[in-house]
């Protein structure tokens, strides 16, 4: 597989964890909180990806 596909893949499950973040964020706080350091860190990750 190459470089670019992996990152584009973890961009876009960045992306789906962010909704999960913004649809859960008035009922389970805790549970949108963790979302969002798996989707900072998948937006790493892809970020990482790229420039190696």
């Amino acid at each position: 597989m190459s470089s670019e596909i992996v990152a584009i893949l973890l961009l876009g499950l960045a992306g789906f964890l962010l909704g999960g973040v913004y649809a859960n964020w008035k009922k389970a706080r805790g549970l949108a909180i963790a979302l969002l350091v798996c989707a900072v860190l998948a937006a790493g990750g892809a970020v990482a990806w790229l420039t190696s």
